[in-house]
């Protein structure tokens, strides 16, 4: 495992800067979103970088983090520095996990593939998407013994579901993610300008194209109407895309169709607006792992999640991809965590731009944060290097304002004055 020290990574680039080498992956983190703008196609870069609506949602989770300050504190010893913490029973080496972010392959071609690899030198949890490009069974095989969690979309099928979660607890996760936020997707209007949605191309259902349930459930007679489409060159490309794509031959796939008819299979069954608190058992009766629930941003949701027996709570507005105007994720952080109390670990994304976006949401009493579309955005730019290099980054980031602000580890960094309001 790659280990990161912050003052030797920072040395290392300014030595390579004198010999004219600088990194390939920008610090700054609008930089680098122009850098992997670059590097997609336009609807790719929609789908990652938009948001609902507006997209006001996007800017209150990052002006949300304007409203808290760190408060350094002066002549510390903090020359040995620990940005350890634990993970799900995991010691990890800093406390980050990679978010989950569906259809990869959009950003790099390695996709999902790249960002495990990426995760895995560095020994940071990699949350596998339900959406993902690859499967989660090749993923974990990449990884060895490094942490991983799977993200669950609750799908209108439940023997598939529970599969999903028997596939998880096969191949070595430690958690599963349930995200309850994206029952429907949201309005996401760059997405609608484009008038594109990436599933519909094969895109993004590795997990299911992989499974024997979904298989199944492919097999038996569909009663729904087929709609019609008008043949263009774009129908006949996006036909030709899913028989690419799905597990198999190509010219196999053309013949039977079984590529379009696996697309239209999944959006079929894709979400299920229908789940409610009474669900949850069903998960508990086919998994052993911890459950942590997602998309909680209301305390008395924190509380009823306890009382329906979650393992954790996952702090989180989508990125902003669901509703518009939504409170932004670190407004929400602090009445969820009072109304958790310290009995199940608090996760935390939406906004995550650097090491002291990081410090705040860990002051406030989070257990770990969230990397979502930065490392998108480094796996954009230059592949597995690219993630490798921005966790590299932000490890350094990170550990830098925990020393500068007094803190020698994560403990002290959650303790009581390190942030407040303004």
């Amino acid at each position: 495992m790659k280990k990161t020290n912050a003052l030797e990574r920072q040395r290392a680039v300014y030595i390579g800067g004198a010999a004219g080498v600088r990194q390939v992956v920008p610090f700054d983190g609008a930089a680098l979103e122009l850098r992997a703008k670059e590097k997609m196609s336009a609807e790719a870069f929609a789908y990652i970088a938009g948001g609902a609506g507006l997209e006001r949602t996007m800017a209150a989770n990052l002006s949300g983090f304007d409203r808290w300050r760190i408060v350094p504190r002066m002549l510390r010893n903090v020359e040995e520095r620990d940005a350890s913490t634990d993970f799900f029973g995991k010691k990890i080496p800093a406390p980050f996990f990679l978010a989950p972010i569906g259809v990869l392959e959009m950003a790099h071609p390695e996709a999902d593939l790249a960002v495990a690899k990426a995760a895995a030198a560095f020994g940071v949890p990699y949350i596998f998407s339900n959406q993902a490009s690859v499967p989660m069974e090749q993923c974990a095989a990449a990884m060895g013994d490094a942490p991983r969690v799977f993200q669950l979309y609750w799908s209108r099928s439940n023997d598939l579901v529970a599969n999903f979660l028997r596939r998880a607890e096969a191949c070595g996760c430690s958690a599963i993610v349930v995200t309850l936020d994206t029952t429907m997707l949201g309005w996401r209007t760059r997405d609608l300008d484009l008038a594109t949605l990436p599933f519909l191309k094969g895109m993004g259902i590795a997990q299911y194209t992989s499974d024997p349930v979904f298989q199944r459930l492919l097999d038996e007679s569909d009663p729904a109407p087929r709609p019609k489409t008008k043949v263009t060159w774009d129908a006949i490309r996006t036909l030709l895309a899913s028989s690419r794509r799905y597990p198999g031959g190509f010219w196999g796939n053309l013949r039977s169709g079984r590529g379009l008819a696996a697309v239209r299979k999944f959006t079929q069954i894709y979400s299920r607006p229908n789940i409610t608190w009474s669900d949850l058992p069903f998960l508990r009766e086919h998994t052993q792992l911890p459950i942590v629930l997602k998309g909680i941003l209301h305390p008395d949701d924190a509380k009823k999640a306890l009382d329906y027996g979650a393992d954790g709570i996952y702090v989180s507005n989508h990125g902003g991809r669901q509703v518009d105007g939504s409170i932004g994720a670190i407004e929400a952080l602090p009445n969820v965590l009072e109304a958790v109390r310290g009995k199940v670990p608090v996760l935390f994304d939406s906004g995550i731009r650097g090491g002291a976006d990081a410090f705040k949401a860990l002051a406030l009493g989070a257990t770990a944060v969230g990397i979502g579309r930065p490392y998108c955005y480094a796996l954009a730019v230059n592949g597995q290097a690219g993630v490798e290099e921005l966790l590299d980054n932000w490890f350094s980031d990170f550990e830098l304002t925990m020393g500068l602000a007094g803190c020698k580890n994560v403990a002290e960094v959650q303790a009581a004055g390190t942030v407040q309001a303004v």
